[in-house]
């Protein structure tokens, strides 16, 4: 099993508990862009994004290229690929939990069915004899008193 160092994977983690940073590497996914695109759907201010775009160059999640005067950015996938092996190991934990669960569940149902007793007619009343209806216990309302 390879082992990942904890502080890149705590650096990774933290960069994706963030919409903005998600969505910015979703918008990387599908190419390079420019700062400035990558910025526009974002409402907030340009030096508010580039400390996001910070932190996930930090991560090692994005790589920044100058061009002129325009900077690129393009998703490096190595560092998600470190987060997915890692997470790749609580999946399989809890598929087998959750396989045994279902197992289990099944079990009680099929013992259930068996083991259900003949329903009656009548719900209500466990005896066979008929009663009759009571009468409320209070009658109409009396009179009311004056102050």
């Amino acid at each position: 099993m390879v082992k990942y160092s904890d502080n890149r994977l705590d650096t990774v983690f933290g960069a994706l508990a963030d919409r903005t940073r998600r969505g910015i590497l979703e918008s990387l996914a599908a190419g390079d862009r420019a700062v400035s695109e990558l910025a526009a759907p974002h409402e907030m201010s340009l030096p508010g994004f580039m400390k996001h775009l910070r932190v996930l160059e930090a991560a090692g999640l994005v790589a920044r290229s100058k061009a002129g005067r325009v900077v690129r950015c393009e998703l490096s996938a190595a560092p998600l690929q470190a987060a997915a092996n890692w997470m790749q190991r609580y999946e399989r934990f809890w598929g087998e939990k959750l396989d045994a669960l279902a197992r289990y569940l099944c079990q009680q149902e099929a013992l259930q069915r068996w083991n259900k007793p003949q329903s009656r007619q009548d719900p209500s009343s466990s005896s066979s004899a008929s009663t009759r209806s009571r009468r409320k216990k209070s009658g109409a309302r009396g009179p009311t008193r004056k102050s």
